[in-house]
Order: structure tokens, then C-alpha cells, then sequence
């Protein structure tokens, strides 16, 4: 599936590198994908093989994150209900991490079957998921 998906983004002039990491088959990086130009990851995980997952990840502004980690463990709750909410009518699977001393908001698009997951489907899958980016990132200006 590797090859494939790397196949397809040079076809697409998608610039982009590996990533190492122990819960991925592969990760793929693109540097700048979609209209605003963000950075997607695309890869398969090792616990589920055939499948794709595509996404990126919102990054909390800083003084977003100094509010968050402000809150208490309920509003922290909360808060992260209202995300998933959001991100689930805007048809995305999130998930909500802490990296690099960031709170980040992962959006990503899941390629589960099989006649999904060619370069027509991957590259609307890219798209799509910096769209969601995009509006994740709004949300949370609006929000938050």
C-alpha cells in the first residue's frame, strides 16, 4: 500500500517525507496539501492492515491552551465532548493529544474499503481532511 500512496503523490507533485513510528505500518507527511496549504499525514495503522487513515493536526493557539489546561477536569471534559461533536457533524474521527508541550486536535478521514483506497480516493481523502483542518480551526477561534 506503501508504494502505492507514494506512487500516487508524485503523480499529484505532492511534496512529501517518512515518518518513523512504532504504531504505523507507514507515515507518510505531506507538506502542504489543500487550499490553506497544511501539513497531512497519511498512513496505515499496524493494529488494523488494509486500512488508511489521512488527517492532520490542529494545533491549539497558546493562549487556547492556557485556558484548556486552566480548566477543570470536568470543563476539560467537556470541552473535548464539544469537540468530538463538532468534528463527528463535520464527518471527521478526532482525537485529542498533547505533543511537544501543544495541545493538538487530530482530524482524520479513515479509507477502510478497499475500492476506496486509490489515487482518486486518497488525494480526496487529503483534501478533505485539510478542509476539516480548516474548519476545526475556525470552530475552535469561535469556540474557544
Amino acid at each position: 500500500m506503501r508504494d502505492n500512496v507514494e506512487r500516487w503523490l508524485i503523480h499529484e507533485g505532492l511534496a512529501f517525507t517518512d515518518i518513523k513510528t512504532d504504531e504505523n505500518t507507514f507515515c507518510i507527511r505531506i507538506r502542504h496539501a489543500g487550499r490553506s496549504g497544511v501539513p497531512v499525514e497519511v498512513f496505515e495503522p499496524k493494529a488494523q492492515p488494509g486500512i488508511l487513515v489521512v488527517g492532520c493536526k490542529v494545533i491549539m493557539k497558546n493562549n487556547q491552551t492556557l485556558r484548556y489546561l486552566a480548566h477543570t477536569q470536568k470543563e476539560k471534559e467537556n470541552f473535548e465532548e464539544k469537540v468530538a461533536q463538532y468534528c463527528y457533524s463535520i464527518r471527521a474521527i478526532n482525537k485529542n493529544v498533547t505533543e511537544e508541550g501543544k495541545r493538538k486536535i487530530g482530524v482524520y478521514v479513515v479509507l477502510d474499503k478497499k475500492e476506496d483506497i486509490t489515487q482518486g480516493g486518497v488525494i480526496d481523502a487529503i483534501n478533505s481532511a485539510a478542509e476539516k483542518y480548516d474548519d476545526v480551526s475556525r470552530f475552535l477561534l469561535k469556540t474557544f
